[in-house]
């Protein structure tokens, strides 16, 4: 699931709606525990140690599962949480990959103190990152998001994303975040810190 910064009250309703898999969702208890146990998992003890390192440290309620009115598998509020939302996850692999993507962004915010969310080149770069190092595209989510091609699969999802993502950001046209995108492709993709290689 694709884990979108999180826009202004009047932004976030021009948003276009995820294309998600039909979950029946879950309480917010529930996932809560499965955020905690995604706190457990390989990918995010590195970045959290990292963000550590970096003088980034998480506080207890940076990853929390809320009720969301929109129909999306959660977001990134820059520098303040990563938002699950409880209601459109129903699997602890959703829940670790929502958890990992937002964990990505508040990484890359650690590293680049400069990081400015309504620059297009900045936010398309993260997003770039996020959607790769989180295996976002991997043909099997393709397939239950109802995207049936396997060849080429990943690059082609990872640039639909990007754009969705960019594109909802109000201060990026869709020329602007197309033009971001393409600029930012090769550096952001090959761009695995703090990881050796994408997943």
């Amino acid at each position: 699931m694709s884990c979108l910064i999180l826009c202004p009250k009047t932004q976030r309703r021009k948003m276009e709606e995820e294309s998600y898999m039909k979950s029946s969702g879950c309480t917010i208890r529930e996932c809560q525990d499965m955020i905690q146990t995604s706190l457990q998992t390989p990918m995010v003890k590195i970045l959290k140690k990292h963000m550590e390192k970096d003088g980034c440290k998480l506080g207890d309620n940076f990853i929390k599962a809320v009720h969301c009115n929109r129909q999306m598998g959660g977001g990134y509020v820059p520098g303040k949480a990563i938002v699950v939302c409880s209601n459109y996850v129903s699997l602890r692999d959703e829940v670790n990959q929502v958890v990992i993507h937002g964990l990505i962004h508040a990484y890359d915010e650690c590293r680049a103190a400069n990081l400015d969310w309504t620059n297009c080149a900045h936010h398309a770069c993260s997003e770039i990152r996020a959607g790769h190092l989180s295996d976002d595209c991997h043909y099997k989510r393709g397939l239950l998001r109802g995207f049936m091609k396997i060849r080429g699969h990943e690059q082609e999802c990872l640039r639909r994303r990007v754009m969705k993502s960019v594109t909802a950001n109000p201060f990026c046209s869709k020329a602007a975040a197309k033009d971001a995108m393409e600029a930012m492709w090769d550096i952001c993709y090959n761009d695995t810190k703090p990881f050796d290689r994408a997943p």
